[in-house]
């Protein structure tokens, strides 16, 4: 039977100017949820009139913001407007370790504003839910679960008393070599505008404010950035002009310098293009430490972030305010970076050591400090640049409820539990790309149940987090492993065997191992203990608030690099060998988020029984070694577990052994590899080993990656299926297991191209050096121009391993009947039919691409394809459906840098539809 529809996806949104408040209520209902998204009406014939309605009621809207705005700023001195554009600490009764707080204006009733660090989810020093990675997010390809994950983003915010949530995190995935790359939607700016509109409209549907980061030009570790006219307009600006369309309350300004002056203090942009040309209303806050003088409202920065630090906060030294009305100091003392050493540039023993952070390029010394003290009195700023920004933040505060006399949209009821569960687990089995099924390996047979190898650590423990930076750390009695996941499913019948290859957690370290060296007088002394209490399986326990120290020799057997492994909550720890301090816990006291020690915050994964996991290498010769433990208590109040062990040479070959052996004696097996992105487009620690010998005895072997960017696959042609999961958040092992078995079918999409080696990309390109986060001469060039991610592939040639917006299914879809008509809103609208040919039921993902005309345009760079629409559809088996992609009318458009506006391409061009960008089933023009 044809079920004829429409389905949207297109660039930009149907609802001009800001939203009406109101808008959560019409998207209770599930049958009006493709309302929300990057494009969103049901028809153009329907979203007419509603926009001419919703655009009346919010001109209304944003008049009475207004009034109030005005009529607070003028009640209010001078300071108090500065206690609305500079933050400072949130005293310490009442601090949660949020990344920032506004302190509002108390004697006008005007409240604090806290916000908490992201993406995914929040991080504070309780516990909070951990999310999807956002690349996960991406690869769903739906803007309906991007919402969903907004809803559940400001859901906890809600329930932690948090105003703004500092995401999503829109900037580009140009360089796959980039720090903070897995933070991103993928390399393509339609499938990041979408997604990241949609996360928006999710998150402020529960009136929470949402910040969009960073602007602009962080899509690369480069500090001096560089991007001309037109790709600046098309790749790297797109994204947040569909963040303005989706009302989005507040925008990031970056670290970095783009085109000359620092992102914020760049007037043309943040004034010309982001105000004038995008037509942005709300508040921009700096990102931590971003501001170098006090000219910033000039402009038009509204808010410094982090502000006035306490003289004891460690930052104080690194991040001065510039927004204070009070005399700067005559002497600036050099910043003392140890507290961006420790909680920042940690590694776990499989990851290479990087190179140091140069934090003095990110936070540069500004020995001629002034701050507003000085501007306000040489009239270089004045009360009408204040008022503006201040104005702003109010603005924004009206239209979220947050000032006398207004209400907001309301937060919506909680989500329960399950609820919360359902949307991160729905999320993360939608992100599951299966990119390699030979002999349809998958999906496993009951039979498999009965004879099946579980091996890697994230078979037995969820990999929910990744890379634990700015972002929330999980709660672990929601995450249920993928070996017990699978176990539930098979049920009595299943027989699963596991087996970790590297054990994170270590090995107790046997008794005669370790040596006590303390005077049986000193045997009982308050806050000394010897190291055998601590490296016994049971570890350590002190009452809370305790200060301890544990020493002792330990006894090796071999030369050999070991891994000692400190089990900890409720105490900051350090471990020192032989004199010399080799790593400890990541929470520091005055720490911007806390001095609370979490599970997942020092490891991949926590402790198998809950606690941080410190894992530190180290070389040691055969004999004895002087080992001390020292620790502190931290804030938490809850009382104090330690654990030492170990991984020696001998045991970790042990364990690898074992793996083998049980891979060998199975039917199938699941090996579970991983990364964290260190080293780049590589999986550390010896995996890609393990997997060869793995294959090697069993070769009816299912690879499932945890990764957040594409790496280097050597034994891919071996392997009988390959999964990636992403870093799945808590409900990833249930989702895992219900994608592997069928329960699901995988239908994720990859939101980056997956080339055969890092050279292949324009970013990491060695003949473009001047392309790289280090750049030549310190700049760093983004002269590949639009032509990124997977249009760089076509220009070029290059065949990647998998293209962008590849992912297999354990079905099959025909496509046909392809119409490609002009729109009446001046855009296209595509129609044709998809059938699910195959024997499962199954999520589609059809794709409409543009590519360039055949004739070249005078001074554009035209890419060769661009994603120009998609959606995610659902077909029964048998089941055909009449879809219709409407493609916005900016998709037929470049940038022309002769006009400097948006100008129709002219010619003919190819409209293709595919189920990627290098599987292309049907063929228009227009």
């Amino acid at each position: 039977m044809v079920m004829p529809t429409r389905i949207l996806a297109a660039l930009t949104s149907c609802w001009p100017d800001r939203p009406v408040h109101g808008l959560a209520r019409i998207l209770k209902k599930r049958s009006t949820i493709l309302l929300y998204g990057s494009a969103c009406c049901l028809a153009l014939s329907v979203c007419n009139p509603f926009h001419s309605a919703q655009a009346a009621d919010q001109e209304d809207a944003d008049a009475r913001a207004t009034r109030i705005a005005s009529s607070l700023l003028k009640q209010m001195t001078l300071q108090e407007k500065l206690n609305l554009i500079r933050g400072t600490e949130e005293p310490a009764a009442h601090n949660d370790g949020e990344a920032g707080y506004l302190p509002g204006v108390k004697r006008l009733n005007v409240p604090a504003l806290r916000m908490a660090d992201g993406p995914p989810g929040l991080l504070l020093s309780k516990p909070s839910v951990a999310e999807v990675a956002t690349m996960g997010v991406a690869a769903t390809f739906d803007p309906k679960l991007a919402f969903d994950n907004g809803v559940l983003i400001a859901d906890e915010a809600n329930r932690l008393n948090i105003d703004v949530v500092l995401q999503p995190f829109i900037n580009i995935d140009r360089d796959i070599t980039y720090s903070r790359a897995y933070n991103t939607f993928g390399e393509d700016p339609t499938l990041t505008s979408t997604i990241g509109a949609a996360e928006i409209r999710g998150i402020q549907s529960r009136n929470v404010m949402a910040d969009a980061k960073h602007f602009i030009g962080y899509d690369t570790d480069g500090q001096h950035v560089f991007i001309d006219e037109q790709p600046l307009h098309e790749i790297y600006l797109a994204p947040f002009e569909a963040a303005i369309n989706a009302h989005v309350a507040s925008i990031m300004c970056a670290y970095n310098m783009i085109n000359g002056p620092y992102a914020c203090a760049n007037r043309a942009l943040m004034d010309h293009v982001l105000r004038d040309e995008l037509g942005f209303k709300g508040f921009v806050v700096s990102d931590w430490g971003a501001v170098h003088d006090n000219l910033g409202l000039m402009a038009g920065l509204d808010m410094e972030m982090p502000g006035h630090l306490n003289p004891a906060n460690p930052f104080a030294g690194i991040i001065p305010a510039y927004y204070d009305n009070t005399p700067p100091p005559h002497h600036v003392p050099p910043p003392d970076f140890d507290a961006m050493h420790r909680i920042f540039e940690g590694t776990i023993p499989e990851e290479p050591q990087p190179e140091p952070v140069k934090w003095d390029v990110l936070f540069p010394v500004n020995h001629q400090f002034r701050n507003l003290y000085d501007a306000l009195r040489d009239g270089a700023v004045t009360q009408v640049e204040i008022d503006r920004a201040a104005g702003r933040v109010l603005f924004e505060m009206a239209l979220f409820g947050r000032l006398p006399g207004t209400t907001g949209q309301g937060t919506g009821a909680r989500l329960t539990p399950g609820q919360v569960d359902d949307i991160n687990e729905r999320t993360s089995a939608a992100s599951a790309v299966l990119l390699r099924n030979v002999h349809h390996a998958l999906p496993l047979t009951p039979d498999d149940l009965t004879d099946l190898a579980v091996i890697g650590p994230g078979g037995s423990q969820v990999i929910a987090v990744g890379k634990p930076n700015e972002r929330s750390l999980g709660e672990l009695d929601h995450q249920i492993s993928p070996v017990t996941a699978l176990r539930q499913i098979g049920g009595g019948k299943a027989h699963i065997q596991a087996a970790v290859a590297d054990d994170m957690d270590g090995h107790v370290i046997a008794a005669d191992h370790v040596i006590s060296t303390m005077p049986q007088d000193m045997g009982h002394k308050a806050g000394q203990a010897p190291l055998s209490v601590l490296t016994a399986a049971t570890g350590a326990t002190a009452p809370a608030g305790s200060t301890m120290d544990w020493s002792g020799d330990l006894q090796t057997d071999e030369e050999g690099e070991y891994w000692l492994c400190l089990h900890v909550l409720g105490a900051r720890a350090d471990i020192i060998v032989d004199g010399t301090r080799i790593g400890g816990t990541h929470a520091l006291k005055g720490g911007l988020h806390g001095d609370i020690v979490e599970p997942n915050q020092d490891n991949l994964l926590p402790g198998t029984d809950g606690l941080d996991n410190v894992r530190v290498p180290v070389r040691l010769t055969a004999g004895r070694h002087k080992v001390v433990i020292h620790a502190v208590p931290d804030d938490s109040g809850t009382p104090e577990r330690l654990r030492l062990a170990w991984a020696t040479p001998a045991t970790r070959r042990a364990d690898r052994d074992h793996a083998v052996d049980v891979a060998r004696h199975a039917r199938k097996v699941i090996l579970f590899l991983w990364s964290r992105g260190q080293p780049p487009f590589q999986l550390p620690g010896g995996q890609n080993e393990l997997a060869e010998a793995v294959l090697a005895v069993n070769p009816n072997t299912v690879i499932m990656l945890n990764t957040s960017q594409p790496v280097a696959l050597p034994w891919l042609d071996k392997a009988a299926a390959v999964m990636e999961m992403w870093w799945s958040g808590d409900r990833g092992g249930v989702a895992a297991a219900r994608v592997l078995t069928g329960q699901v079918n995988p239908a994720g999409r990859l939101p980056v191209t997956w080339g055969r080696q890092l050279s292949d990309y324009p970013a990491t390109d060695p003949m473009h050096k001047e392309r790289s986060g280090t750049g030549q001469d310190g700049k760093t060039m983004f002269s590949e121009g639009v032509n990124i991610g997977y249009r760089a592939f076509l220009k070029s040639g290059r065949k990647p391993l998998f293209p962008f917006g590849h992912g297999l299914s354990y079905s099959r879809f025909a496509y046909s009947r392809l119409h490609v008509d002009a729109s009446n809103a001046g855009g296209l609208d595509v129609r044709f039919r998809i059938r699910n040919s195959g024997g499962a039921a199954g999520d589609e993902v059809p794709q409409v691409y543009i590519d360039a005309p055949g004739a070249p345009v005078p001074g554009a760079d035209l890419a060769v394809r661009s994603l120009v629409a998609f959606d995610r559809v659902h077909l029964d088996v048998g089941e055909s459906r009449d879809i219709t992609l409407h493609v916005a009318p900016r998709a037929l458009q470049y940038w022309s840098t002769h006009d400097h506006a948006w100008r129709k391409v002219p010619g003919t061009r190819p409209v293709l539809v595919g189920a990627s960008s290098g599987d292309i089933r049907l063929k228009g023009r227009i």
